[in-house]
C-alpha cells in the first residue's frame, strides 16, 4: 500500500511539473511572438514590454570582408529604426525548434526567414535568453545569424 501511495504521489508531482512547464513554454512563446509582432507593426512600446530594461541584441554574420563577426546593436537605436515611419514592410517568420527552461531562465532556438516587402531578404537562426521576472518572462539577450539569399 505504501508503494502504491508513493507511485501515485510521484505521478501527481510529475503531472504538476509538466503542466507548469507547459504554462511557461506557452508564456515564453507568447513573449517572443509579441516581440516580432511589435517589429512588424513598428510598435516600440510592445517591443519594450517583451524585454528587460537593458536587453542585449547581437548578430553573428559576415562583415564587408566576408569575415564572421559579432555585431552588437544598441537597443535604443533598434527601437528608433523599428519605430520610424517607412513604406517598407518587415516580417520575420520563426519556428520554435527548441525551448529549454530551468526555473527562471529559458533558452529558445528559432530558425527564421526575414521578409522585406513580401520577399525573403535573409534567413538564419535566433537564440533567445529569457529571464522570469515579477512581471513574467522577459527577453534579456538575442543573438542571430544572417544568411543572405
Amino acid at each position: 500500500m505504501k508503494m502504491l501511495r508513493f507511485v501515485l504521489f510521484c505521478l501527481s508531482v510529475l503531472s504538476f511539473q509538466t503542466a507548469y512547464a507547459q504554462n511557461d513554454e506557452k508564456a515564453i512563446k507568447n513573449v517572443i511572438n509579441q516581440f516580432f509582432e511589435g517589429m512588424e507593426r513598428g510598435d516600440t512600446a510592445l517591443i519594450r514590454r517583451t524585454c528587460t530594461a537593458n536587453p542585449v541584441l547581437q548578430s553573428y554574420m559576415a562583415d564587408r570582408n566576408g569575415e564572421m563577426t559579432v555585431f552588437t546593436e544598441d537597443f535604443g537605436e533598434f527601437l528608433s529604426v523599428v519605430g520610424a515611419p517607412t513604406k517598407d514592410k518587415y516580417r520575420e517568420v520563426i519556428e520554435f525548434e527548441a525551448i529549454h527552461i530551468e526555473k527562471s531562465l529559458a533558452s529558445v532556438w528559432t530558425p527564421y526567414k526575414f521578409y522585406l516587402n513580401g520577399k525573403v531578404s535573409h534567413t538564419g537562426t535566433n537564440s533567445f535568453q529569457l529571464v522570469k521576472t515579477a512581471e513574467g518572462w522577459k527577453i534579456q539577450y538575442i543573438i542571430d545569424t544572417r544568411r543572405r539569399l
